[in-house]
């Protein structure tokens, strides 16, 4: 959202209890990722934040105060970061009232803000084809980085779920890599030829990253930085960067590019959108079907360009 302005917090108080309490369950019930449980906790010291300004108990919210808290927000924040504080609060609530601290959830009553319906950005093949040639292989640093983008467009992993990959999570015998994704569920994610001939060329390597003990190495992660370490999301993105300057490709390509483009080059290609939900690990089919939208448009866009009464 143009000139949006950035809610700038406090510093935050003590968590409430049933609030660390909450946290807890996320953290070892539901088994969420520290990412997630990040935003859970951010999201939920601004609300409790809010209550302390107000004089409001955390166990007499109504759905007044909850749409009052929410509406100071609007034309501040995207109506996605609205709704994902909306459904912190409301889980928040759903699991005290679980445990007789409340009667009712505030939230059931308060509509989720309406979200922009965005397009998947996709990458034409060549594109994509020359980014991935583009990393040197006969070094460590340029074999890691060739490994990274095959395996983000040949498996259509999303940027964290790489960043977690171990060693061990890779069947190389059948070309299989175990990915822990979104709620911590697992998926199997097989990988094509190139991909993990990527990944052998950088195991090969890899042992030279750790011929000196640093602090901070960690021997489990499949991919590392120069030190050793344990790669990180923004570092993923940072690399991609350099190799589409590089190229001089007009255009921005995200790390979640490559997963878009891994989907849509695989529905083109006749492939069922159902197995692709599987591969993508989407929890509903509806996720998947934004790709039947791109190929239309693409579609659309060929017929334009080539049809002599387009």
């Amino acid at each position: 959202m143009a000139g949006a302005k950035k809610v700038v917090l406090p510093k935050a108080a003590e968590l409430d209890e049933r609030v660390a309490g909450f946290l807890r369950h996320l953290a070892v019930e539901k088994r969420y990722s520290k990412r997630t449980l990040g935003e859970y906790e951010g999201d939920l010291r601004q609300f409790q934040h809010w209550l302390a300004e107000k004089r409001i108990d955390l166990l007499r919210v109504d759905t007044l105060t909850l749409r009052g808290y929410l509406a100071r927000m609007h034309g501040e924040l995207e109506p996605a970061s609205i709704a994902r504080k909306l459904s912190a609060i409301r889980s928040l609530y759903k699991w005290m009232q679980s445990r007789g601290l409340v009667e009712a959830n505030p939230g059931t009553l308060v509509a989720t803000p309406k979200q922009k319906k965005h397009l998947p950005k996709v990458v034409p093949i060549d594109e994509v084809t020359a980014l991935l040639e583009t990393p040197r292989a006969d070094s460590p640093l340029g074999a890691r980085d060739r490994a990274i983008l095959e395996v983000l467009y040949g498996g259509g992993l999303r940027c964290a779920e790489v960043c977690g990959l171990d060693l061990a999570s890779l069947d190389r015998s059948s070309r299989l890599v175990r990915v822990r994704g979104k709620g911590n569920k697992e998926r199997v994610v097989p990988l094509g030829r190139k991909a993990f001939a990527a990944l052998e060329a950088w195991l090969a390597l890899r042992p030279m990253l750790f011929s000196k003990t640093r602090p901070g190495q960690d021997p489990h992660a499949l991919f590392n930085n120069y030190r050793g370490g344990r790669l990180t999301m923004r570092w993923v993105a940072r690399m991609i960067d350099r190799y589409v300057a590089l190229l001089a490709l007009q255009r921005k390509v995200h790390p979640h590019a490559l997963r878009h483009s891994f989907a849509t080059h695989l529905l083109d290609n006749g492939a069922d959108l159902r197995g692709i939900q599987e591969l993508l690990g989407h929890a509903s089919i509806s996720t998947t079907q934004r790709y039947t939208h791109v190929s239309v448009e693409q579609l659309m866009a060929v017929y334009d360009k080539a049809h002599p009464r387009a």
